[in-house]
């Protein structure tokens, strides 16, 4: 049984994959499948899947898209997805995740500005989420 840190760790290399190529996620997700015998569980496939058909929105969230690595991108991306659309997990939790995938995958000093960036992203939140969120 996969945890939910794997979950998260399978869905943002599911969404870097996904920022080098016009392949669907489907596809993706078929030739990892494939390849490194990936098997993708419910939270995983909502993370990735949320996150890519919410993308638009995410980067609405006033980030500078040149400016910011793919790693980090596929990070706070799915982050964001999750603070907003993930009810059931803790807003603590999502930034400690997100914060530790930064730290294995990205430069040096990224898990800082992906903390930052989160943190603005929940000072904008709907009061009432993070109400539910915070329970």
């Amino acid at each position: 049984m996969m945890t939910r840190h794997q979950s998260r760790q399978e869905a943002f290399c599911l969404l870097f994959e996904k920022s080098f190529s016009d392949m669907t996620l489907e596809e993706i997700i078929e030739g990892a499948t494939e390849t490194r015998d990936l098997q993708p569980n419910e939270f995983t496939m909502q993370l990735a899947q949320g996150t890519v058909d919410h993308v638009e929105e995410l980067d609405a969230l006033n980030w500078k898209l040149s400016r910011i690595s793919k790693v980090s991108l596929a990070i706070l991306r799915m982050a964001a997805y999750e603070l907003m659309y993930v009810p059931q997990v803790p807003i603590n939790v999502t930034v400690d995740e997100a914060v530790e995938l930064a730290k294995q995958y990205a430069g040096e000093d990224e898990y800082a500005f992906i903390n930052g960036v989160l943190g603005a992203v929940i000072r904008d939140m709907d009061p009432q989420m993070k109400d539910k969120k915070a329970k």
